[in-house]
């Protein structure tokens, strides 16, 4: 692992349980929780997976900066700032939109932890990729190692194969909330012969992650046909929740004791619960569920 340059400890592998719940019985499958989400406070789950080969990368490169993009509720900003922290970067977080005061408490934390915030127009945030808006960044702020929107790349792809053979027994199926892509396709990569991985979009409209995750793979130099997207547990999109969504959370903390992220975990695990009864998963099954934090 990376040297941190101030005290980090990553819980990795992090640990595996089995989920005991009569719902599951008379379907004969046996469910599995992964807890990335307690790999670390700050940068739980598919954020330290996806940023701990990056910041390698960056560090031997010789950039002290990091510039990412994302919304101003995004987790990934929030993380990329704890990794300028721990790791000793300075760390620049492109917003899309205008600027708003006081800031939300993710912008918040990611401006306690040293992030320079940089907002650009809706507009032209939806080509923050192409090259001349880079190249004026460069200009405006200097050199940078430059992350995309989510993290999501061939190095985070890298983080995330290595999941799987993190988890001591044989399973059939493991599930993942899929938010760019990234976590899906990496999870895929390291999978072995008969496994399959299924993501569950959190957007509505999420038809474009399968073109993403080929897209991610294709980038990678390896092209798996192990996994699918389904796109119908995004109950209305974005951190949009339902009734339906709600009591599932609160059951679920119930009998678990286990209280689950809204945005993406949540409606994964309602979703695995769903492709269950309709026997997506064959009698026997062991399937493993992602959960990756925010």
């Amino acid at each position: 692992m990376l040297a941190p340059l101030r005290p980090f400890e990553p819980r990795v592998p992090s640990p595996v349980s089995e989920l005991s719940d009569e719902r599951l019985a008379p379907f004969g499958v046996r469910l599995h929780l992964k807890r990335d989400d307690l790999i670390h406070p700050e940068i739980p789950g598919n954020k330290w997976r996806k940023l701990e080969h990056n910041l390698a990368a960056a560090r031997a490169r010789g950039h002290r900066r990091l510039l990412t993009f994302g919304g101003a509720y995004s987790n990934h900003i929030r993380a990329v700032a704890a990794a300028g922290h721990y790791f000793g970067f300075s760390t620049v977080g492109v917003i899309r939109g205008e600027e708003h005061l006081p800031l939300n408490p993710t912008l918040a934390y990611a401006s306690g932890r040293g992030m320079r915030l940089r907002y650009l127009d809706r507009t032209t945030y939806r080509s923050k990729t192409d090259p001349q808006v880079i190249a004026g960044l460069r200009r405006e702020i200097g050199d940078f190692y430059l992350l995309p929107e989510g993290g999501s790349n061939t190095l985070a792809l890298r983080g995330c194969a290595g999941l799987p053979a993190e988890i001591p027994f044989r399973f059939d199926h493991i599930c993942c909330a899929t938010g760019t892509g990234g976590t899906l396709a990496g999870i895929a990569l390291g999978l072995a012969g008969g496994q399959r991985a299924t993501g569950f979009s959190a957007l509505k409209g999420g038809d474009f992650l399968a073109d993403e995750v080929r897209r991610l793979q294709t980038g990678y130099g390896r092209v798996t046909g192990n996994w699918s997207v389904e796109t119908g547990y995004h109950f209305g999109g974005y951190a949009r929740r339902t009734a339906e969504l709600d009591d599932f959370i609160q059951d679920f903390e119930e009998r678990h004791k286990i209280a689950l992220e809204r945005t993406y975990v949540a409606k994964m695990l309602f979703g695995v619960f769903a492709l269950v009864r309709t026997g997506r998963f064959a009698p026997g099954s062991v399937i493993v569920a992602v959960v990756t934090g925010a």
